[in-house]
């Protein structure tokens, strides 16, 4: 082999002038960055035309074959390749070491041919399923590339050193002293693929993770991103989430909203809950599936509280707003027109009657005995300067 590159010596005695070597040196590595820079278009040219294993078999040749032409030329005009042979005679590498060397080299073009092989096919079999999300299908794609570079660098170092058992029993003891260190970094990564593989949540899910509400923006290994309401990125790890509650508000592509409105006692409140249902189909941002509800809640303090219940689909704070805003105005005037009072908060005041009721005061100081209940506190205090309970 370094016979073979010994013959671009021969460009050193065509080109002597060093603008000369300069240039030619210059083209070299011009047409190499070339050739990577139309590397994927040729490759999908040749899908076109052939097999994707062939064509990725056929990029790399071309891409290794260029990489070391270029090399050669640019060692044979400065006229180098005597340098590498006589490092060769140096340090004795012979045949053996040429050997390993292209063993090695074939090793890991394979390997790279391989892992190209790999993630096409992932991607072939996992985007034919509707149940892998695109980030289970990242994550599983690169798993996949470790475990194959893992296993190829294994091999070409066993190829390189003889004690390869001595390497790796060291390599065990440095990864137990290093996950000692950063155990809560390794944990955070152990529940990022928990994370990633439950699926929880998925990017673009309006989510609340430890008092926390948002929308998720990436899943990392190590973090879970998530972009604010009022902004804000907030970046949580993901063993916090791991052990918080997580409430996942559009899972199902859908979020309910409900909105409270209370009518008064005298109020038909049948005839509420069909005002309000009519009402509801006014807003545009409303589902018809699921069909809105009005539910009776509670007897208020000085209301029948009724809850009215609407989905909208593609959830988002925005949509929310903008649906209950436009819910809470087409109940207030429907109501409106329909006679119905929305009552203001009231108190009730009655006086015991074995204590004679309330005992009112003038501004004559006369006291007026009086057993009459008020049904408005707001006007009794206004009219009378005191008010006293009877002993």
């Amino acid at each position: 082999m370094l016979e073979t590159l010994a013959a671009f010596d021969r460009l050193s005695e065509q080109f002597t002038a060093t603008d000369e070597r300069l240039a030619v040196t210059f083209a070299a590595v011009g047409f190499l960055l070339f050739v990577l820079l139309s590397s994927q278009s040729l490759q999908r040219r040749l899908n076109e035309r052939t097999r994707p294993l062939y064509a990725d078999v056929v990029t790399t040749i071309v891409l290794v074959g260029t990489f070391v032409l270029s090399i050669a030329i640019t060692l044979g005009v400065w006229g180098q390749t005597d340098t590498l042979q006589q490092f060769s005679a140096t340090y004795d590498l012979g045949g053996e070491f040429v050997a390993k060397l292209v063993v090695s080299t074939v090793v890991l073009v394979g390997t790279y041919i391989v892992a190209r092989f790999a993630q096409r096919l992932l991607r072939e079999v996992l985007e034919s399923s509707s149940s892998v999300t695109k980030h289970q299908h990242e994550i599983t794609h690169r798993v996949s590339q470790v475990v194959i570079w893992t296993a190829a660098l294994v091999f070409v170092l066993s190829i390189w050193i003889d004690d390869l058992g001595g390497l790796l029993v060291g390599a065990g003891f440095l990864g137990i002293v290093v996950g000692m260190a950063a155990r809560q970094t390794l944990g955070a990564m152990l529940a990022g693929f928990v994370l990633m593989f439950a699926r929880p949540f998925e990017i673009g899910d309006w989510v609340e993770i430890d008092g926390r509400e948002g929308i998720v923006t990436d899943i990392s290994i190590v973090n879970t991103h998530i972009q604010s309401f009022d902004g804000e990125f907030v970046v949580v790890p993901n063993d916090v989430v791991d052990s918080s509650m997580v409430t996942n508000r559009t899972k199902k592509g859908r979020l309910r909203i409900e909105v409270e409105v209370g009518v008064d006692y005298e109020t038909d409140v049948d005839r509420a809950a069909e005002l309000a249902m009519e009402a509801i189909d006014e807003v545009d941002e409303v589902m018809s599936v699921p069909s809105p509800q009005v539910v009776a809640k509670e007897f208020g303090d000085s209301a029948v509280v009724l809850g009215v219940r609407f989905w909208i689909d593609k959830p988002s704070a925005r949509r929310r707003w903008r649906a209950r805003t436009a819910a809470i105005g087409e109940i207030k005037a429907a109501f409106e027109e329909a006679g119905i009072k929305i009552p203001f908060p009231q108190r009730e005041l009655s006086g015991r009657a074995e204590t004679g009721g309330f005992r009112l005061a003038d501004e004559s100081g006369d006291v007026e005995t009086t057993d009459e209940r008020t049904d408005d506190a707001t006007a009794t205090t206004s009219a009378s300067p005191t008010a006293q309970e009877g002993n």
